[in-house]
């Protein structure tokens, strides 16, 4: 594996919305998907339609950012994931094993015509000050 750090992989195991952030022609948007993370292939899978921005984005750029947060007012409890990665839209190879996975924890998707897609991250930055204020454990891909 990619020796992310177990802390990492338990936080984002424990959450299952992500905001996704992408760009067209120098202008931001940002879009909150909900996700199945999937360790051993290190993939965030997530639905969406082809119309909307956040996907007609990635068609010129397929590299994107985005986040997982634990939402606290208790400073010393703030946890929360940074990550840039590449998008892709699932094949036939990896489609339905991933499928699998996402109707497993969502099986109301079952019920909507979508696309699924994932996010390959080259980059995750883990903010936990349960570990200290301000702690950060950093995991870059070596590819």
């Amino acid at each position: 594996m990619n020796n992310i750090d177990k802390r990492i992989i338990d936080f984002i195991k424990q959450h299952h919305v992500l905001t996704l952030a992408t760009t067209f022609k120098n202008k931001p948007w940002c879009a909150n998907c909900f996700y199945v993370y999937l360790e051993k292939k290190n993939l965030f899978v997530f639905t969406s339609d082809m119309e909307t921005k956040h996907i007609r984005d990635t068609m010129s750029q397929d590299i994107v950012a985005g986040s997982v947060v634990l939402e606290t007012n208790i400073i010393g409890k703030i946890r929360g994931l940074q990550f840039q990665g590449k998008i892709f839209k699932l094949d036939k190879e990896l489609l339905k094993e991933m499928k699998t996975a996402y109707l497993k924890r969502f099986p109301v998707a079952m019920l909507m015509k979508t696309t699924l897609w994932a996010v390959e991250p080259n980059l995750l930055k883990y903010t936990d000050n349960r570990l200290g204020f301000g702690k950060k454990l950093v995991w870059k891909s070596k590819k």
